[in-house]
């Protein structure tokens, strides 16, 4: 889950094309849903039913005016005094005291309260209390700023806490218009025109005519990319052949060099006996930050000088590595573009010569592709898939693009394996690809 919340933070942190594209689809020709309707007229009700009942119900009752409120105070008080005889003598001199708190008792809007006192005139205090209980019809007229907040309160704070639910939800209804938009949409994030439309043609099995929000469209496109990279989401195999060789491939600036510091690093804490080769023999920066990442990970990084053979280096990295029984061997090679032919063929070369030490060998071949190339990343599995026989995908710097929806295009396309994708530079921003974890984080639907 922590990796979750790194890829919401991170990936698309430009927000993402289909987050922002589903909301100006839905409004164009969305009307609030039927998911706030209900809760709108139960809100309002209890206000007007207590407006209407004060004025003609309980004004005959109590007092006819709420003004003549004082003068009513001295009458009321002589029925008590037959009733208890030892407190007659006490209310007459309360009679001037009576009109003193009712100042107090007027900002508060409960100038009736001392009407309905009977049982306990001598003492103020209970006539703070007992009015508020026993004020139901007959005092309205006098209570109204108290009754209505007490009325309303449930409601309240009933859209007070569900703020979300009782908002207006836009809703608009599937039809083929909203399908070309949502298309559209779905090849704006490099998702592929394929792609896009077996995702839309999904989408719009069963729920044509229905009217959808935005956040029921996000958990819908979610659920359908998740089902298209589930079968490809599986994680780098580790075989019990010594040293099992991984060859890292791809185009310049890709991220290869820093995908095996991360990966050599990872091993390494796993417990496997790790060695790295710098094949990238034609960029001396490239073989300083191996050495790097090798020192900080505690694993030996095999350098050759400026300008040599790197299949030479491969093939004695290969027999040193199995010299000290390493269980593991990365073998970086330099940047290439898929249109230099020559550059192809040299690589093409480093597959042969490794094969040579041992057939089966390179075990695992990893195109490290870059987020933001959008559909060039097609063309990069292409070529290279035939060249170095790739064996599986890991997609890095997602934190960089607001698209991302090309790596669902090579799932659905070749359906190669996608071992792990990157967010950052740091150890712990390369990690196993989760298929569901990338759809909702894709499509910005809720966790």
């Amino acid at each position: 889950m922590s990796f979750l919340k790194k890829l919401r933070e991170r990936m698309f942190k430009t927000s993402s094309k289909l987050d922002e594209g589903l909301e100006a689809i839905v409004a164009e020709g969305g009307t609030e849903g039927t998911a706030a309707d209900p809760e709108v007229p139960q809100t309002p009700a209890p206000r007007p039913e207590p407006e209407p009942s004060p004025v003609p119900q309980p004004a005959p009752d109590p007092v006819p005016a709420p003004l003549p409120n004082p003068e009513t105070e001295p009458e009321q008080v002589p029925p008590p005094p037959p009733e208890t005889p030892e407190p007659a003598p006490e209310p007459e001199p309360e009679i001037p005291v009576a009109p003193e708190p009712e100042p107090a008792h007027e900002p508060f809007g409960i100038p009736d309260a001392p009407s309905e006192v009977p049982e306990a005139p001598p003492a103020e205090i209970p006539s703070y209390d007992e009015p508020i209980p026993d004020n139901g019809p007959d005092e309205i007229p006098g209570v109204i700023v108290d009754e209505a907040p007490a009325a309303q309160k449930p409601g309240f704070l009933g859209r007070l806490l569900g703020r979300g639910a009782a908002a207006p939800v836009l809703r608009r209804e599937l039809d083929d218009q909203m399908l070309e938009q949502l298309e559209e949409l779905l090849i704006t994030a490099d998702m592929g025109v394929d792609t896009a439309m077996r995702v839309t043609a999904n989408l719009a099995e069963g729920r044509l005519g229905k009217r959808l929000s935005v956040a029921e469209i996000k958990e819908i496109l979610a659920a359908e990319i998740a089902r298209i990279m589930e079968p490809v989401a599986r994680p780098l195999p580790i075989y019990p052949k010594k040293p099992q060789v991984i060859l890292v491939v791809g185009v310049n600036g890709s991220g290869k060099t820093t995908t095996i510091g991360k990966l050599a690093s990872q091993f390494r804490a796993a417990g496997k006996k790790v060695v790295i080769a710098a094949g990238d023999t034609f960029r001396a920066a490239a073989v300083e930050q191996l050495q790097i990442w090798g020192d900080r990970a505690g694993v030996p990084v095999l350098t050759a000088p400026e300008g040599s053979d790197p299949a030479s280096l491969a093939f004695d990295a290969m027999t040193r590595a199995e010299a000290e029984g390493a269980d593991l061997l990365l073998i970086d090679t330099a940047g290439r573009l898929q249109n230099r032919q020559d550059l192809m063929e040299e690589l093409a070369k480093i597959v042969r010569v490794i094969r040579k030490k041992d057939p089966e060998a390179p075990h695992n071949t990893l195109l490290v592709l870059d987020a933001t190339t959008g559909q060039n990343a097609l063309s990069q599995v292409e070529i290279f898939r035939k060249l170095a026989d790739v064996s599986g995908l890991v997609m890095t710097k997602l934190d960089g693009t607001a698209k991302g929806g090309v790596l669902v295009a090579l799932a659905d396309r070749f359906g190669l394996p996608i071992h792990a994708i990157g967010v950052g530079e740091q150890i712990d921003d390369l990690a196993p690809f989760d298929p569901e974890d990338f759809a909702r984080a894709l499509t910005g639907a809720a966790a």
